[in-house]
């Protein structure tokens, strides 16, 4: 039987006025998949991405959205990691901006009892995000000194108090005055308005002159060259976005004087497989339930208002996580 949704799509790309709400028709689960109906709706700036076409969708119309929590309501037959009435997240599906989905099974994790969904849409894909950053990646050790940019995000929020609980040092940028606090109170050691200061010269002065053992920028244009500049001689750039634009293409000579290592992974490289979600996800949740990490959404707004969400984070309104409320 199908099951009627409500979704907001794209029949083109552009502003985020092309998102439309629009009635759909969800068919049963077949094997591997899982119906799920959506509470609570993760805000990502990938989200942006795939609406302007900076990545592509495969086909219009489209269904937008890589993270959300909500309530199973029916399996496919060979199903058994999940069961009807389980409270479940993903963070690397698609079509998470619907009143309800059908997503593979093992790309579900159960959200603990003591997790709320707001929670858990909130963090999960951004929570994985920061894991893989922190832990695979680059090999750090306790009392390294790192940089990462966008500190008072979604994820930098996540990665900054998991990489204290570490013991690395942290100096954290952010894009205007009002983001310094957000930032401060997720534990940065240091804070810098890159658009009022220059970073790289307060960089080395806050490290003596050495640099940074590595850099994580999901910025993009604005910080690039910077980044690389702040390295410590056999140091790594982990570039993992472009919210402010394209990067100029690099020549891999310009590496050579100081040995730096230039990388950018992907979530999807890190959880391939259903183990590796599952021990994400136990990762995750533990360090939310032990108090590493506080994850609560910095706003949440209804579904229905997901193109001023859009405008927010486009615009950089946004610090922390936000969600969608879905009203079912």
């Amino acid at each position: 039987m199908m099951v009627k949704a409500r979704a907001a799509r794209i029949h083109q790309y552009g502003a985020p006025e092309v998102l439309k709400f629009e009635d759909i028709l969800i068919p049963e689960p077949r094997d591997g998949e899982v119906l799920v109906r959506h509470t609570m709706i993760g805000l990502n700036f990938v989200d942006v991405y795939f609406r302007r076409g900076t990545m592509e969708v495969p086909s219009f119309p489209a269904i937008i959205g890589n993270e959300a929590a909500g309530v199973v309501e029916a399996v496919g037959r060979d199903v058994s990691s999940v069961k009807v009435g389980d409270r479940v997240v993903f963070g690397h599906s698609t079509g998470a901006y619907a009143t309800a989905g059908l997503h593979p099974a093992d790309r579900l994790a159960i959200i603990p009892d003591d997790i709320s969904d707001a929670q858990a849409a909130g963090s999960f894909l951004k929570g994985l995000t920061a894991r893989y950053l922190i832990r695979d990646v680059v090999p750090l050790k306790r009392g390294d000194t790192i940089l990462y940019h966008a500190a008072a995000g979604g994820v930098g929020q996540i990665f900054v108090q998991w990489a204290k609980s570490l013991g690395y040092r942290v100096i954290g940028t952010v894009s205007n005055d009002s983001k310094v606090d957000v930032a401060r109170q997720a534990g940065c050691d240091h804070v810098i308005n890159y658009r009022a200061e220059d970073f790289v010269a307060r960089t080395f002065e806050l490290t003596n002159g050495l640099g940074v053992d590595a850099v994580f920028d999901s910025v993009g244009e604005d910080t690039f060259r910077g980044s690389l500049a702040v390295l410590k001689v056999r140091g790594t750039l982990v570039q993992f976005g472009k919210a402010s634009g394209e990067i100029t293409p690099i020549d891999p000579y310009e590496l050579g004087p100081r040995g730096l290592h230039l990388t950018w992974p992907m979530l999807q490289h890190y959880v391939a497989t259903p183990a590796q979600t599952a021990e994400a996800a136990a990762d995750l949740f533990t360090a939310i339930r032990s108090g590493v990490l506080q994850v609560d959404p910095s706003r949440i707004y209804s579904f229905d208002d997901v193109v001023q969400a859009h405008h927010d984070l486009e615009e950089r309104r946004t610090t922390g996580s936000a969600v969608l409320r879905v009203t079912q």
